[in-house]
């Protein structure tokens, strides 16, 4: 049952552990339109107006020397959407994270610590985002950020994370705001960028699928988010074809599924688009392909992981069970369906706290990241604050994580995986491991 706080927030267990006598793995917490009055602030009753203040309470104990580590847990926060037209990306990516803590936990945690993760709802408006951040730093007292969802978000998110010094790891976004150079030194990043993932594709249409630059065109939602898809393609053209025309941009607003816009601008061109490269989140993409199809049929469609994958392929199936069929992914983790070690053991640990949850590339990115940074945990050792854990990263190298590449973090590079898988969807509606080179 929720338990709520009136006026500041509403906090549901989610996940707990499966030993009852520990503390629930994870939580969320929902913000309420607008700040309410202090007199309701951590739940106490409003007072009367006149009426005499309550007695002293027993006084509080010490606030831990280090924010968010107590002695028995370490708390991390995490500011997605887990409603609107993307909640299915935050919903996974939370999702793959609880599996990781659960199965850290259930292990006996690290240095006897158990980890727990608070999430809160933004939307994926950035309006709502800040007061996300500020409801977990001051509020909920984390120690850092892990898996905050996507670009515009993050253009909020991280400048409140750097005035704070808090470490601010693996965000669901490819976006170059979060890869600076040199890096910011509380920011890491797991997955390969948006310009490593276009880059791939742009070179698989143009070298395998034999395409004219002039045949691509882009379909980006109008923010950071498809700014910086757009621009990795627009520099993956200049670099393989550099006397390229410029590439076509056509797109829609965030948190909509308004491209009728978008499908007329690629309709009337007078150049033929034979492939999109899509930068766009699954609804609005699904409602893309399936206007398109019914105008250009043999178009080749590619989307970047960010789309969420699975959620992708269902739209698509509830249009029509066909219409996926030679949907192009790229993805920063390995199929989902992969025999390796760290999937197998990912998907272990998801239907022990999620029976009869699907497999999925975006919680097993949460996963994957949850266990790397675990490891950074593990050897920052008991006497964990942000900057000793910094400095582990910055040295870990080489790390196996169990995916078939090892992944590495230096003060030169904060992102520890670069390689792009490709795959793309069947007439079945599931996704199939492609070589894009």
């Amino acid at each position: 049952a929720a338990v709520g706080v009136v006026g500041v927030f509403i906090a549901v267990p989610v996940i707990s552990t499966h030993q009852p006598s520990r503390p629930a793995a994870s939580e969320s917490i929902a913000l309420p339109p607008s700040t309410p009055p202090a007199s309701l602030v951590a739940g106490a009753p409003p007072q009367a107006q006149g009426a005499a203040p309550a007695p002293a309470a027993q006084a509080e104990p010490a606030a831990p020397a280090v924010q968010g580590v107590s002695d028995k847990e370490i708390l991390f926060g995490m500011a997605a959407p887990f409603s609107g037209p993307a909640r299915e990306l935050g919903r996974q990516m939370k999702l793959g994270v609880d599996a990781a803590f659960a199965a850290l936990n259930e292990a006996g945690g690290i240095h006897g610590r158990q980890l727990r993760l608070v999430s809160i709802d933004d939307g994926y408006e950035p309006t709502r985002t800040a007061e996300a951040m500020k409801a977990l730093y001051e509020k909920q007292k984390i120690f850092g950020v892990i898996g905050n969802v996507g670009t515009p978000t993050a253009a909020v998110a991280l400048p409140y994370a750097l005035e704070r010094k808090m470490l601010f790891f693996a965000p669901f976004s490819g976006a170059s705001l979060l890869r600076n150079s040199p890096p910011d030194r509380y920011v890491f990043n797991f997955r390969a960028s948006y310009a490593e993932e276009t880059a791939a594709v742009v070179k698989h249409l143009l070298k395998v699928r034999h395409l004219r630059p002039d045949q691509i065109a882009v379909f980006a939602q109008q923010d950071s988010f498809g700014d910086s898809g757009y621009a990795g393609v627009a520099k993956a053209l200049r670099t393989l074809a550099p006397d390229a025309t410029p590439v076509l941009r056509v797109g829609y607003k965030r948190n909509t599924i308004d491209v009728d816009d978008a499908v007329r601008r690629i309709r009337f061109q007078r150049r033929v688009v034979r492939a999109v490269v899509m930068v766009a989140t699954y609804r609005a993409a699904a409602k893309f392909i399936e206007k398109m199809r019914e105008i250009l049929p043999d178009t080749i469609f590619s989307n970047v992981s960010f789309v969420g994958s699975t959620a992708l392929a269902d739209e698509l199936k509830l249009i029509n069970p066909k219409l996926g069929a030679g949907v192009i992914v790229t993805q920063v983790v390995p199929p989902v369906d992969s025999y390796s070690t760290a999937v197998l053991k990912y998907k272990e640990s998801l239907a022990r706290i999620a029976p009869g949850e699907n497999p999925d590339f975006v919680s097993l990115e949460g996963y994957l990241a949850a266990n790397l940074l675990a490891e950074g945990v593990r050897r920052a050792g008991r006497d964990l604050d942000t900057e000793k854990l910094v400095d582990v990263f910055e040295g870990l190298s080489q790390h196996d994580l169990g995916v078939g590449i090892s992944v590495s973090f230096n003060s030169l590079d904060h992102q520890s995986v670069h390689k792009v898988w490709g795959t793309v969807l069947d007439d079945t509606g599931r996704y199939q491991a492609i070589d894009l080179d």
